[in-house]
């Protein structure tokens, strides 16, 4: 891929500190997702979860990915509150609800990236040089671009959790948008907007 090269395609030889900017952009949409507040093992947070889930076939096949096998009556004791899951199936039904949650509102990240056509504008943070030595720094600004043409790729290869396709889109979105300075930002401190 274009963006795996070039002049930094050994990041920490000289100890600049980032991540692949597919990361940051990946983190940036997960950002977005909000939900339920309540941990899982509280009694609020289990219930509300126990209710998203159960509340149509999409939560049923959430917890089946998440690993949650339990029979009928064991669930319907946990909606009941007459029992509490062991502490391994909290966590199984706290990445169901999550990735339901994730699976439900990809439409609204898309709407809400795409903005009508007129995309969104991203905050690029360079890596961090501080631990660089200064004759080997270079002289890297955090970078504001304003985004458009490809959410619908990211969210798709967010949700799929397609590594490849998430840095083929990263690539796209730093070459068009930074010039002849792009390679250096295929590492990242951090990407960041408002959507």
């Amino acid at each position: 891929m274009a963006g795996s090269g070039g002049r930094w395609r050994d990041l920490g030889a000289f100890r600049a500190r980032g991540v692949p900017g597919w990361v940051a952009l990946a983190e940036g949409i997960d950002r977005m997702v909000t939900g339920i507040e309540s941990p899982v093992d509280s009694e609020r947070g289990l219930a509300a979860r126990l209710r998203y889930l159960t509340a149509s076939d999409a939560g049923y096949e959430a917890m089946d990915r998440a690993g949650v096998h339990v029979r009928p009556r064991t669930l319907i004791a946990w909606l009941a509150e007459e029992q509490t899951p062991s502490k391994a199936n909290l966590a199984r039904l706290d990445a169901a609800y999550w990735d339901l949650r994730r699976r439900n509102v990809i439409a609204d990240l898309k709407r809400r990236l795409n903005n009508h056509g007129r995309g969104t504008r991203i905050e690029i943070d360079p890596v961090d040089q501080s631990a660089v030595d200064h004759r080997h720094q270079r002289d890297l600004e955090t970078r504001s671009v304003n985004v458009r043409g490809v959410w619908d790729r990211a969210v798709d290869a967010w949700i799929a959790e397609d590594t490849a396709e998430l840095e083929a889109v990263w690539d796209d979105i730093i070459q068009s948008t930074l010039g002849t300075d792009w390679d250096a930002y295929t590492h990242v401190s951090s990407v960041g907007w408002s959507a």
